[in-house]
């Protein structure tokens, strides 16, 4: 039995030399966040989001449903959307400022 659990072993490792392999972060890309991103408050309960960047530049919205489906789709040039009409649940917040995109969670009460 030991025998064919060793053969096992060997063979296995055999086929599979990349188990236990890290892959490298490539760290010439640029970074997709937005830079000082703030969104509050989270969880929502008055109705209204705000979303805050450093550089405050037009911003696209996007929040889907846990399903997928896009529910809102709007810009912003300041900093607060009215999410009044999003019944209580969890969504998915995207957001678009130049070319770099967060996306995050959004709790509605």
């Amino acid at each position: 039995m030991k025998n064919y659990l060793f053969t096992f072993l060997v063979l296995g490792a055999l086929n599979f030399p990349y188990l236990g392999h890290t892959q490298s972060l490539d760290t010439t890309k640029p970074s997709s966040n937005i830079e000082g991103l703030s969104i509050f408050p989270n969880p929502v309960t008055n109705g209204k989001l705000y979303v805050i960047t450093k550089h405050n530049l037009p911003k696209s919205i996007e929040i889907y449903d846990v399903l997928g489906k896009q529910i809102i789709a709007t810009s912003i040039l300041g900093e607060s959307i009215n999410i009044s009409r999003l019944s209580p649940g969890l969504y998915i917040l995207k957001i678009k400022e130049n070319e770099l995109s967060a996306t995050r969670k959004l709790v509605v009460r």
